[in-house]
Order: C-alpha cells, then structure tokens, then sequence
C-alpha cells in the first residue's frame, strides 16, 4: 500500500470520528442529524418521584391503616309534647327534614302523682316550709297543676301506690302533714322521634327549635316508651 492511500484512509478515519462526534453531541441537529431524544410527555408523567418515596420500618408494616372516623346517626326523641305544640312543629318538619326522617307518634302519657303539702295562706308560709323540709333533706317543688299552688310537691309518682309508698317513708323522718294528690292526669300526648340524626338533620335542627324554643331532644333508649 502506497503513503498516499494510508495517509487517505487515516484522514477519512479522523473524518468519521469527528462526524460521529458532532452527531452524537446533538450538533448537527440543526441540520437534521442527531440522536432520537425522548420528548414525549405522557413519558415524564410516568416517571417515579423519587422524593415521594418513604421507606417503612418493620414496625411500621404491623401497624393498622388509621380508619376514617363517621358521624354516626343517633335516634332521639322528644319529652311530651301537646296537640297545640305538636301543630305548630309539623308545618317546619314537613319542610325542613324527609318524610322518613321524623315522626310523631301519639300516646297516652300516664298520670303524675305526688306526695303534697299545701295550700298555704302566704309566700312567707310557703317559704317558711320549704326550709323546713330542705333541713329534712328532701327537695321540695312546685306541683305543675296551677290548682295545688301555692303548696309544695314533695315527689312524682306514676303510680299511685308509689306515691303512697313514698309517703310512709317521709313520714318516718318527720312529715305528718303530707297527702298523695292527682298532680295531673292520664292525657294523650305525642311525641317527636328522630330516628337517624346525622350530620343533615342536625343542621334543620335550629329551624325545628325556632317555632318551640323548649324543644327537649333525648336519647331514644333515656325516655319512656309510648304507652
């Protein structure tokens, strides 16, 4: 082989390293030659973030997923309520909750009997006693029947017999003057039950309560049944 060809075909070797270098640095991208790059985006989405990688514990692997807590629905329900109250409740019920939401269920609430002392002539009379029984240790009220007043109810009682019963024992502390009395009688009544209260119906609650401020809303196991 002559110079001139080996020194030919060392310079067409130099050449080709020098063009493949170009190619490969991306600069003859400008005139269409170059490596195939990666620019796809739905590419990039797929990618692993590093950062929100964590990594556990043994420990950590035993311990239960937390659980999301919920507002539990709560049945309740409501202390005696009159046909005049329950008149007024039904209109704002009908548009405040569902129809499943609410009910008012009718009964006959049973009498209230008590252990009375009274009437007496003066307030001062009826303050007078009132002190002398607190010193006994009972809790003297005011009947809830206006035609008792003024006087003093020393206990309520479904029964009459518990009343009576109750009577014997006050007077074994000290009580001569007391009698079991009728306070009111076996009337019917209704009552408002709520039997799933959750986070909705809390909410109209406010508007119920507007038209009957003294609206008592209880546990549905803490009142009596219906009877």
């Amino acid at each position: 082989m002559g110079s001139t060809m080996l020194r030919g075909l060392v310079l067409l070797l130099m050449l080709l390293n020098v063009g493949y270098l170009a190619w490969g640095q991306g600069w003859l991208l400008p005139y269409g030659f170059g490596p195939a790059t990666q620019r796809e985006p739905q590419r990039l989405a797929r990618q692993i973030h590093p950062e929100a990688i964590r990594i556990l514990k043994s420990e950590d692997l035993s311990q239960p997923e937390p659980e999301v807590k919920s507002s539990k629905a709560e049945c309740l329900q409501s202390e005696v309520l009159s046909a005049a109250q329950v008149d007024k409740l039904r209109p704002v019920l009908q548009g405040a909750l569902p129809a499943q939401a609410w009910s008012l269920d009718e009964f006959i609430s049973p009498a209230r009997w008590i252990v009375y002392m009274g009437k007496y002539p003066t307030s001062a009379d009826l303050d007078k006693k009132r002190l002398e029984l607190v010193k006994l240790g009972l809790n003297p009220e005011a009947p809830r029947n206006p035609n008792l007043a003024p006087g003093l109810s020393l206990g309520a009682f479904e029964l009459q017999t518990q009343a009576e019963t109750a009577l014997k024992a006050m007077a074994e502390r000290g009580v001569h003057t007391a009698r079991v009395v009728q306070d009111t009688p076996a009337q019917p009544g209704f009552r408002l039950r709520l039997p799933a209260v959750d986070d909705t119906v809390k909410g109209q609650l406010p508007t119920v309560r507007a038209v009957l401020p003294t609206l008592a809303l209880l546990p549905c196991t803490a009142a009596p049944a219906p009877g």
